[in-house]
């Protein structure tokens, strides 16, 4: 119903305009907006001609980032607070999409994205459940309006002030609801309310709600003009890919549908005459991965003669250990913190065949200390675990094989330390950006706000963890430091062999890539 589609002349003319000014001006031009389109769960090897034209001409003609880096924990909301801090986990707070947090609630993990946890977040953290400012938030202080609209409530996580008094009438949209929540009614009187999901039985991508919420942005949030910084996420092909898996029709048909949605953002930026005005920067929360083996690791725990629970029904008992599925990850906690029930779970999960990189609080032999991937916060939890992945390809083809926790092989997740969920999508073009370029050195999700902040003019790029991509910048030169690739290796003699795991890290000046994570022989 909402399926926009662009003819290849209309494209072609849109996408000449809006290179014109980045190819023929002079770099003192500089663009007057940003919009920022997040693919979620978008593969970079995904970016072709026949299935995202739109996108596949911004990175041929525009900037291609060809080594962006998710942070890990590799899922939704922590990327999501990453791309909108330019910070890492260990300082933003949010460090998985489902935490353990007895101050917002005493017995069950809550969903980190939603309204209420970040609401008792808020009041019991003064203000500071994101411990970071946002770049919405950091633009608003700067007098300036902006636009967040999100298929999926992480959109809240960008911008989640109640009090909008100062917020120069700036809106954010997430799943259909609203800040302020009186903008929500003209929205719907004009497009309807927000679409149900669609019946997963069908097989079919989300293409109603992203379409709903790109309309939203562009026919509603931009009605009295561009505000000088937007945010349009896209709730697909991560949708798809959970149903599927990464490569079959259904989340090929919704790359499309997410390319429609970039090109109504042209379209409308050019009906409104800011399009040779406007940076657009593309960017994915993380990558995605195929699962060749559903663990039963609550049972294999309780044969083992561990007590585990997915949710307290009351004050957290002794040896009583909290375990929260995350995907391609899982998290512990652990009443106490009792080190040596921390110990005993450690050696169990290092004599299995499925578990990845380990990290604990205080780096156990053979574990990783929770800052080697910058996740270390009061909120951590004792154990984290990494599955074991391999660079198989699944049915379509498709790189990248994953162990996790799940009821069936052969559907889509993320959330490790795999390549394949750290690498993802970063593309750019613009008046500000370098026209047909391919970055090849490290980047980040972490890098994209201060070098949004930079070309906006606004002074906060410094206080975050990521670096302005000044290679990318049109009309800069720029002497970049060579990368430098090392493995980090720890290992720890066990009842059955000799445990070893790894991180690939990649150094560029003063800041770290994580590139990848995996137990079992250390690659050269």
């Amino acid at each position: 119903m909402f399926a926009i589609r662009l003819s290849p002349v209309l494209l072609a003319g849109l996408l000449a305009a809006f290179f014109a000014r980045a190819e023929d001006a002079p770099f003192a031009a500089k663009a007057e907006h940003v919009v920022l389109v997040v693919w979620d769960g978008m593969r970079p090897d995904f970016i072709r001609a026949d299935t995202t034209p739109v996108l596949h001409a911004l990175a041929t003609r525009g900037t291609f980032f060809g080594n962006n880096h998710s942070v890990y924990i590799t899922s939704t909301e922590v990327n999501g607070t990453a791309i909108a801090t330019g910070c890492y986990p260990g300082r933003t707070g949010i460090l998985a999409n489902v935490e353990f947090r007895p101050d917002i609630h005493p017995f069950h993990p809550v969903a980190t994205e939603h309204p209420q946890s970040c609401r008792r977040g808020d009041e019991v953290r003064a203000g500071k459940y994101v411990r970071v400012p946002t770049l919405a938030e950091i633009v608003q202080r700067a007098g300036h309006r902006t636009a967040i609209a999100g298929t999926k409530p992480v959109a809240l996580l960008h911008d989640r002030g109640l009090d909008r008094a100062a917020s120069h009438g700036s809106t954010v949209l997430f799943a259909g609801k609203s800040n302020p929540p009186a903008a929500l009614a003209p929205i719907t009187a004009a497009l309807g309310k927000f679409p149900s999901y669609p019946d997963v039985e069908t097989l079919s991508p989300n293409t109603a709600q992203n379409a709903w919420t790109a309309r939203a942005l562009t026919e509603q949030l931009w009605r009295d003009g561009v505000p000088k910084f937007s945010t349009l996420w896209l709730g697909d092909p991560d949708f798809s890919q959970h149903l599927t898996m990464p490569g079959s029709p259904t989340a090929l048909a919704a790359m499309a549908d997410s390319d429609a949605a970039l090109g109504t953002v042209l379209t409308a930026l050019r009906a409104k005459g800011v399009l040779e005005k406007t940076n657009i920067f593309i960017v994915s929360d993380h990558g995605f991965s195929t699962v060749d083996w559903a663990v039963d690791l609550s049972g294999a725990l309780k044969k083992a003669g561990f007590t585990t629970v997915r949710a307290y029904t009351k004050e957290p008992q002794p040896g009583e250990i909290l375990q929260v599925a995350l995907g391609g990850s899982t998290a512990f906690y652990i009443p106490g913190r009792d080190p040596e029930l921390v110990k005993k779970l450690v050696a169990f999960l290092q004599a299995t065949n499925y578990a990845g990189p380990i990290f604990t609080r205080t780096a156990l032999p053979g574990t990783f200390a929770m800052q080697a991937a910058r996740i270390d916060s009061p909120d951590s939890p004792d154990v984290l675990l990494s599955f074991r992945w391999q660079d198989e390809k699944n049915a379509n083809g498709v790189p990248g094989l994953l162990a996790a926790e799940g009821r069936r092989n052969n559907y889509g997740t993320h959330a490790s330390l795999s390549r394949y969920d750290i690498h993802n999508t970063l593309v750019a073009a613009g008046p500000d950006i370098r026209a047909g370029f391919r970055d090849t050195l490290p980047t980040a999700n972490v890098d994209v706000a201060p070098t949004i902040l930079h070309r906006l003019g606004i002074p906060g790029a410094d206080q975050m963890d990521g670096r302005i991509l000044r290679e990318a910048l049109a009309g800069v030169e720029v002497a970049a430091p060579q990368p430098e690739t090392k493995t980090l290796e720890v290992s720890t003699p066990t009842a059955v062999g000799t445990w070893r795991q790894y991180l690939k890290i990649t150094t560029l000046g003063d800041h770290t890539y994580l590139d990848e994570g995996n137990s079992g022989p250390v690659p050269k």
